[in-house]
């Protein structure tokens, strides 16, 4: 079997397991937005992000710019796959995901054109590919997520490893199928090695720890109580607030970042690439420009409540500055072994 055919359908078999991913489409349909859909007007958008979190400002681009989106929603690992299987026939111009693996797999087999130096540099090197070929639009943060009734401030861990420990049996919401977890799983494999990896997976295993399906579900246990802290993504804090039409500050859970460049720590981006097709057209490179303008980098903060990454624009107000986080020394670049990462996390039993 060709070696493309086998790392494409091990991307299929990856994209099987993120079935509780939190931001899975609605489908793979194509959806044009905006009322200009000529052909020298309109690009075609992959999106891995969710349509109804992305949807406000793929509208607002085309207000702005007369250019309609065409934009094709499943989870990120799915266009990811699909991109691969495709190769040079893919629709595609753009590649919207959800995390820095799927675009370095994409980028690994050749598929993207080189980015702009004058974009690149619009973000940290940390948050955008080492050769230019795709950059991070806003970043989230790993955290433990804690219900400060049944989990004192003194007893938080150190270490996202601590919580293997017997004080934590029981205690901690994983989502083994999300592509978060996932990808910090990968983390571990490049921030230590494989070793260190497969023997946290099976000490989380051996420590009772309480599926759920996504991060939502297990914000929503430690809200009300029925488990102590889980590992999630910081901003579904507040996406929760909003939809309870409070703020993040008085909700029954509080958001510990890992100290001292921990992994559990680990800050990874959404982010685009451009397909090599559309590498020459103006209007892929207005689209990408427009994601890391103010306006939207705002939106991001303010909407979605992700780090944005660019200089100016303002930063979710309840956690710190991301300037400020202590991150682990990670080049997002390598997490783009997602097959090896969901093969021993089944493995480890986490996962039927």
């Amino acid at each position: 079997m060709p070696a493309t055919r086998r790392f494409t359908r091990a991307l299929l078999a990856a994209s099987l397991l993120t079935v509780g991913l939190a931001a899975c489409g609605s489908g793979e349909e194509d959806k044009a937005t905006g009322s200009d859909k000529s052909a020298d007007k309109q690009i075609t958008v992959y999106s891995g992000r969710n349509e109804q979190l992305i949807k406000p400002l793929l509208d607002k681009f085309t207000e702005q710019t007369g250019i309609a989106v065409n934009a094709r929603y499943a989870n990120t690992a799915q266009l990811a796959a699909q991109l691969v299987e495709e190769g040079d026939k893919s629709p595609a111009d753009v590649f919207l995901a959800q995390d820095a693996g799927a675009l370095g797999t994409v980028a690994k087999q050749g598929m993207f054109s080189t980015l702009p130096e004058a974009t690149t540099a619009k973000v940290p090197a940390t948050y955008r590919a080492g050769n230019g070929q795709w950059v991070g639009v806003s970043a989230r943060a790993r955290v433990l997520v804690y219900n400060p009734d049944l989990v004192p401030a003194d007893q938080l861990p150190a270490s996202v490893f601590d919580l293997t420990g017997p004080a934590w049996k029981g205690k901690v919401g994983v989502a083994p199928t999300n592509a978060s977890f996932q990808a910090f799983v990968t983390a571990i494999r490049v921030q230590h090695d494989d070793a260190k990896a497969e023997e946290f997976l099976r000490g989380l295993k051996a420590n009772d720890p309480q599926i759920r399906d996504g991060n939502g579900k297990i914000l929503e246990d430690v809200l009300n109580g029925a488990i102590p802290a889980g590992l999630i993504n910081h901003y579904y804090l507040g996406e929760v607030a909003k939809e309870q039409g409070t703020t993040p500050d008085a909700l029954k859970a509080k958001l510990h970042f890992f100290p001292g460049g921990d992994t559990g720590g680990l800050v990874n981006v959404a982010g685009v690439g451009v397909l090599k097709r559309a590498a020459d057209n103006p209007d892929v490179q207005t689209f990408v420009d427009f994601l890391l303008g103010t306006e939207a980098q705002t939106y991001f903060a303010e909407q979605t409540y992700e780090y944005p990454v660019i200089d100016g624009a303002p930063a979710p107000a309840f956690v710190p500055a991301l300037a400020d986080l202590a991150v682990p020394q990670i080049d997002l670049n390598d997490l783009d072994t997602l097959d090896a990462t969901v093969s021993m996390i089944k493995n480890s039993g986490l996962v039927p």
